[in-house]
């Protein structure tokens, strides 16, 4: 809902930043692997409680998510980059939940299922909606940039980030949390089946 509010003034803040790298001859791809390597070290970090740690390594995962994306602006954006950088965010974005279900399975493990369940619809929505999208020849107009089609939704990637920050200052919280982020992920995959459902139904 809002992401598309956050593209204009990342690529500003972002711009010289990326411009340094690709004068260095870092590739998107190079800043997708690390930051999801650096991401996944949030997992061990969640499990053993260490939750502040944890958000630093996920506001860093997320730093080079926004540096990929304009580094492959500047450098010629690839299909390898685009599939990396979804594939990879979405894995990542699983993660987190299950970290916290590792460190407390009794009061984490039904909401955090929960929410894995509710990213299965939100992701399966938005890539089934992308490839039919890209068969049609469909672009875009919010985000005309990314890899692929961007279809919105109440929960996107400004809401999923988040709420990953909310849950590590208040681990405490994480089942109201979890079930409150599941409920805003279910509405928006029941959006993105009506979307597909009446955008595609025309043969």
């Amino acid at each position: 809902m809002l992401d598309r509010y956050f593209i204009s003034p990342q690529e500003k803040l972002l711009g010289r930043p990326a411009e340094w790298l690709v004068r260095r001859g870092v590739s998107a791809d190079m800043l997708t692997i690390t930051g999801f390597l650096i991401g996944l070290s949030a997992v061990p970090l969640i499990a053993f409680g260490q939750f502040g740690l944890a958000l630093v390594a996920i506001l860093v995962n997320r730093l080079f998510d926004g540096l990929d994306g304009v580094v492959a602006r500047l450098s010629g954006p690839t299909d390898r980059g685009a599939f990396l950088d979804i594939a990879l965010d979405f894995f990542f974005y699983a993660t987190i939940p299950f970290a916290f279900v590792l460190v407390d399975p009794v009061a984490n493990a039904v909401p955090g299922a929960m929410l894995l369940l509710s990213f299965v619809g939100t992701g399966s929505s938005f890539l089934a909606f992308a490839v039919i999208a890209e068969r049609r020849g469909l672009t875009s107009l919010c985000m005309p940039k990314k890899g692929l089609y961007y279809l919105g939704g109440i929960a996107e990637g400004t809401e999923t980030i988040a709420f990953l920050v909310l849950a590590c200052l208040l681990p405490q919280a994480f089942p109201i949390l979890a079930t409150i982020f599941a409920g805003l992920c279910f509405v928006t995959a029941l959006a993105r089946w009506w979307w597909g459902y009446t955008a595609f139904s025309a043969r």
